[in-house]
């Protein structure tokens, strides 16, 4: 009589998507029903009061409302019958209380009994919606309009889902980034609170990547497009909830193997309060009392519950089990770079000839930067803007060496000493330097060197920090970089274990040994040397903003971000979930247990059925309400 009549229950089942319009047409059917047994129940009731010596006609209604709400709950219990499962136990126990009621010739109650179990039902449909509007919502973002740059250098309004790969379009302030892509030019900022649960708008300018579903705040930017649709990352973090809404918690799993049994245990009981009380409605009240629903509730509520939160912050869960492991981490194993360091090197320090200037040896670093393919000369290529930059002729990369070409003062050299020895240019010597180190000349003078890094993320420390009071006391530092470098992050964060230049196996044997050790690790990594490792730990987490597609794709958990505070967030968020899902529990079983056994004894009176279904939708309400405290977890700001 739900949504989910299209197979056969009256209860709703939270694994399905979203609601599609033939669902929703259902509910409000189902709602219409209800409503018009009500309105028969009321008249057969006004006219049994008004006109008692015609009770023929107060019956013939009362039979009717019946009718109406019996055909969809006999579909149900069929349906039940047929595929068993968790769901099915209520529905089957409200058939059984119905057809009691009415072979005792009470249509009032066998009426009312499922119509009050059906405002129940809509009441926790709507309840735990959250997930599904999270995904509703993330869904609208993909889906707009925005103008392309053609061939003629003029515009065309299109729809964002006719994009593809290489497209120019033109975000102007106010509109929604259509797609994954690079800034060509341009500089604005970028509210990325929908897909990364930063509150903290991005700054973006030529060579920045922006996500699909930002909002442009101000500025004009142009964008090549470099990923679409389901490619795009917010096309993979819907897919990601899509998937985690979908999947069934452990505990859920537990109850429906037991499902049968429980089934048999309540006809036990009911069949035996009938045998010692010859009552009637006592035993109609223990079939409508054992229904389960607050304690099949209680796990779904607070995985979607969880999950929607973790959404907004950010923190996208493949599955709700790993949203339960995530609680009991009590070790890290986390790769350094890209993961704790930007992964992109920066200029750290410099060494330079007296009497030159930082500034001017830096424009000349970007101009010779930009002209090769080599890492460090990206790096350098975006710390000044090209109008800035001194013009260049007959550049030559030196395979090897560096770069050599012409200025309108003379030659300028940018590389290696080799290079410096090949063209005679007198050198000063080059300081110690774990890291890339870069020379330059300019018109047969040696200008300096520059030294660069891959620096740590600003948040490290804080982060680590934050994990070490949540109890995570083991950290280990798992990289294949050089021990020098691994040493120095490592001493920097007080990690007190390091292994380096690991191989994507000895990172995988690293995580089983720690595992086989008693160790429940929570591993940390963005590349493709740590897809093995992921699936190892007791919980994968890849930091997906600019993660490798298999690590993502290996872990269990993906931040859409690169903030590494999301990972004591998850971890107390986790926590929080637990302690919610036990109180959930205990009200479901509680409650239940106090009611059956009430009703079992004859303690609900002459309408005990209809006491005890009211008294279950109280239990229901009290989950939902427990569930929504979880709602309130903040920790965006």
């Amino acid at each position: 009589m739900s949504h989910q009549c299209s197979h056969g229950h009256i209860h709703p089942n939270f694994s399905q998507g979203l609601l599609t319009p033939e669902e929703r047409r259902r509910m409000a059917i189902q709602l219409t029903l209800a409503m018009t047994t009500v309105g028969l129940i009321l008249l057969s009731l006004l006219w049994r009061t008004l006109s008692p010596a015609q009770s023929a006609i107060s019956d013939l209604l009362a039979g009717v409302a019946w009718l109406i709400v019996a055909v969809p709950v006999f579909r149900a219990g069929w349906h039940s019958l047929r595929h068993p499962d968790l769901h099915g136990v209520t529905d089957l126990l409200i058939v059984l209380a119905m057809l009691g009621a009415w072979a005792l010739g009470d249509l009032i109650t066998a009426a009312l009994l499922p119509v009050l179990m059906i405002f129940g039902h809509i009441l926790e449909e709507r309840s735990v919606m959250g997930t599904r509007q999270a995904i509703a919502g993330l869904t609208k973002l993909t889906r707009s309009r925005t103008r392309r740059l053609l061939s003629d250098g003029t515009f065309e309004n299109v729809d964002s889902l006719s994009l593809v790969v290489g497209d120019t379009v033109e975000i102007r302030a106010g509109d929604s980034v259509p797609a994954d892509g690079k800034i060509v030019s341009g500089n604005a900022s970028l509210d990325v609170a929908s897909i990364t649960g930063e509150s903290v708008p991005q700054e973006a300018g030529p060579g920045s990547l922006v996500f699909g579903g930002a909002i442009n705040l101000n500025g004009l930017l142009r964008m090549e497009v470099t990923h679409t649709g389901a490619q795009s990352t917010l096309g993979k973090v819907i897919a990601l909830m899509k998937d985690a809404e979908q999947a069934k918690p452990p505990i859920t799993r537990l109850l429906e193997r037991y499902a049968s049994h429980y089934l048999i245990l309540v006809l036990l009981i009911a069949a035996s309060t009938w045998f010692l009380t010859y009552d009637s409605q006592a035993m109609l009240a223990v079939l409508v009392a054992a229904c389960p629903c607050a304690l099949v509730l209680s796990a779904p509520a607070t995985a979607m519950a969880g999950i929607a939160v973790a959404a907004r912050h950010g923190i996208l869960i493949r599955n709700a089990a790993f949203l339960e492991e995530l609680a009991d981490v009590d070790a890290l194993i986390i790769d350094k770079t890209g993961t704790l360091t930007q992964g992109r090197l920066h200029v750290v320090d410099s060494l330079l000839v007296s009497g030159v200037v930082y500034q001017d040896v830096l424009a000349l670093a970007a101009a010779l930067g930009a002209t090769s393919s080599h890492p460090v000369s990206h790096a350098l290529a975006e710390y000044v803007k090209k109008e800035h930059q001194p013009a260049l002729s007959n550049v030559e990369e030196k395979q090897g060496l560096g770069v050599v070409a012409e200025t309108q003062s003379g030659i300028a050299l940018m590389g290696r000493a080799d290079l410096f020895a090949a063209y005679s240019v007198p050198l000063i010597p080059a300081p110690d330097h774990d890291g890339p180190i870069v020379g330059l000349a300019h018109n047969g003078q040696f200008l300096g060197w520059l030294l660069l890094a891959d620096t740590l993320r600003p948040e490290a420390a804080e982060a680590l920090k934050s994990l070490e009071t949540l109890g995570i006391e083991r950290r280990l530092l798992l990289t294949g970089d050089r021990l020098s470098a691994a040493n120095q992050v490592a001493q920097t964060l007080h990690i007190n274990e390091v292994i380096a230049q690991a191989l994507p196996s000895t990172k995988l044997h690293e995580v089983q040994k720690a595992v086989n050790a008693g160790w429940r690790p929570l591993v940390v990594g963005d590349g493709i040397n740590d897809a093995l490792a992921l699936k190892a730990g007791a919980v994968g987490m890849a930091m997906g903003a600019n993660g490798a597609d298999i690590a993502m794709v290996s872990a269990d958990i993906v931040l859409t971000g690169s903030d590494l505070r999301r990972l004591p967030t998850a971890i107390r968020l986790s926590r929080k979930c637990r302690r919610t899902l036990l109180v959930n529990v205990f009200i479901g079983l509680g409650w239940t247990l106090l009611i059956v056994s009430a009703a079992a004894l004859g303690l609900l009176g002459g309408a005990g059925a209809l006491i005890a279904a009211l008294l279950h939708n109280l239990s229901t309400l009290m989950v939902l309400a427990n569930t929504g405290r979880l709602l309130q977890f903040d920790e965006t700001k």
